[in-house]
């Protein structure tokens, strides 16, 4: 039996991202107001805050305006307004057509909006957290629930030091129990503890299943007389084919440095496709080239990103705790933004608590966040954004983007349709024998480029001896299904060369580089057989993004 060390609070927030910052801070300006102590921490399990945020980013500062009206007096990083937009439709690797406003969803425009590093947003957010005495701990992975009575009670961090078979090493630390009243899980897209309250309470039992996306994404230093400051850029078609939807995009933002980027949809049908591939052959289109050549590429990253939208919202609240923001799936995906809606779903969370601490509830089912959440501005965006997505899986790229124009400007989201996809990413792989094979060019080292290099450029690093937090249910089923029916697509899907087949003494063996994880879930998405469970490694482990 581990005997841990034990702390107490009054909520215990799990991720130090927009959603959980912007409720650390609303519950602390709630109890500074009031007079009222307030014991709050944060867990955060990169080496820092903002160490693995990774957003495209344009920034809409309609949370931000909510919760700190004086922002840019006290210096938020966020000054780069946007412009100019320009959105395409590339046709071929060589041709892009320029698509007028009138002619796209009126919520892809960035009018007022600003291109920021939210990475460097999440550092500052956390600076105003701790001044109004929020206890932020970053370096400390949330391993596991507390959950007693059916009621959740709090959070177990990570043990430290393990060898990869589970002993202890010399210098072993077990993790810490940190209870609370009430505890928010705002880990990021699929967080693996949100994905296990999930299934505990059964809060997706009235939702359709969640989609997701693969956001990869690079920081470029160009020459200068190529940079427009505060130009953004998006387009879809080109790469993508047939089925495989997604979009680029590239915003100007300060010190003539570019962000360059693409979303590829998690429910496309190829098992050869490859996505950071496609990423890097998109960056030979000349819209992209023509900015790129000649300059420098100093950072890369990649995430999942959940896009499902309104009807794959579970149920966000349980005994003792919440699910905000991207843990929940509140992105905006006709907007292309999730920061403004993740904030707002953690300071609805922060005054439902409030509330329920006031009357000296603890550990009790916030079912009053329903109500709240859905009379927000938040809730009304995803209602109004409802169909975008189902849309354009049922009906293509084409039809599905002129209804969503449609839609969007003309009736502002409330034609009388509801779309639905049932279909979860993980099941719409078709066999590899029945897929056109992708042969993708070599990369040219100046502007595409290898997995491993650019993990470098992630600064990716995890303690070596330690158990492997990519779990397999089955160790057989990679090569006896997954390599037999659909030639292991991890191997592709995967953006960082972590999977590996490899042919040692005759034998093929399925490889797991977990040292290369970025963190990014898509393995615990996409993979056909759901057999690979992402669990967290040793705290500050991952990678180690410092303006993404």
């Amino acid at each position: 039996m581990i005997t841990r060390e034990t702390m107490e609070f009054d909520v215990v927030v799990v991720g130090a991202g927009p959603a959980g910052l912007a409720c650390a801070i609303k519950l602390a300006q709630q109890a500074q107001n009031k007079q009222q102590e307030c014991m709050i921490c944060v867990v955060e399990k990169g080496s820092e805050v903002g160490a693995h945020i990774l957003s495209g980013a344009v920034f809409e500062t309609k949370a931000l305006d909510e919760l700190l009206p004086n922002w840019q007096e006290l210096n938020a990083p966020v000054t780069t307004k946007v412009a100019k937009d320009e959105i395409y439709w590339f046709n071929n690797e060589q041709k892009a057509t320029a698509i007028p406003h009138f002619a796209t969803p009126k919520t892809f425009h960035n009018d007022g909006n600003y291109i920021v590093s939210m990475g460097n947003v999440c550092r500052w957010l956390a600076e105003q957290a701790e001044a109004l005495g929020v206890e932020i701990f970053p370096g400390f992975s949330a391993h596991s629930l507390i959950i007693e009575d059916d009621t959740v009670q709090g959070i177990i961090t990570g043990d430290m030091g393990l060898d990869k078979d589970g002993n202890e090493k010399d210098g072993y630390m077990p993790g810490m129990e940190l209870r609370a009243k009430y505890t928010v899980f705002a880990e990021g897209c699929r967080g693996h503890l949100g994905k296990q309250l999930i299934n505990e309470f059964a809060l997706d039992d009235e939702s359709s299943p969640q989609h997701y996306g693969l956001g990869l994404k690079e920081i470029w230093q160009i020459d200068e007389s190529k940079h427009q400051l505060g130009t953004v850029v998006h387009g879809t078609g080109w790469p993508l084919q047939g089925d495989t939807n997604g979009g680029a995009f590239m915003y100007h933002c300060e010190n003539n440095q570019v962000v360059v980027g693409l979303i590829v949809d998690l429910n496309y049908s190829n098992p050869h496709l490859s996505p950071f591939d496609e990423f890097q052959r998109m960056k030979h289109h000349p819209v992209f080239k023509n900015v790129l050549a000649g300059g420098e590429r100093v950072a890369y990253g990649a995430r999942a990103i959940a896009k499902g939208g309104l009807h794959s919202l579970p149920k966000m609240h349980f005994p003792g705790g919440l699910l905000v923001g991207c843990d929940a799936g509140t992105l905006n995906f006709a907007k292309i933004k999730g920061n403004h809606t993740a904030m707002k779903s953690g300071m609805v969370a922060a005054e439902v608590i409030f509330k329920a601490l006031e009357s000296e509830q603890a550990n009790t089912d916030l079912s009053d966040f329903k109500d709240a959440f859905e009379q927000s501005w938040a809730y009304k965006e995803l209602q109004q954004s409802r169909n975008f997505g189902p849309v354009m899986h049922k009906l293509g790229k084409f039809v599905g983007g002129a209804y969503n124009t449609l839609d969007q400007n003309i009736f502002n989201g409330c034609l009388p349709f509801t779309f639905k996809d049932n279909t979860p990413d993980h099941d719409t792989l078709v066999d590899a024998a029945d897929a056109d094979k992708i042969v993708y060019p070599k990369p040219d080292g100046k502007l595409s480029f290898d997995k491993l290099s650019s993990v470098f450029l992630s600064n990716t690093n995890h303690e070596e001896s330690q158990p492997c937090h990519l779990q397999l249910k089955d160790p057989s089923i990679p090569i006896a299904v997954n390599l037999v029916k659909f030639d292991e697509p991890a191997q592709r899907y995967c953006p960082a060369g972590v999977y590996e087949i490899q042919e040692i003494a005759g034998t093929k063996e399925f490889v797991i580089n977990s040292q290369n994880c970025v963190h990014c879930k898509t393995c615990d998405i996409k993979d056909p057989s759901q057999n690979i469970t992402w669990v967290t490694p040793e705290g500050t482990g991952g990678p180690n993004y410092p303006n993404m």
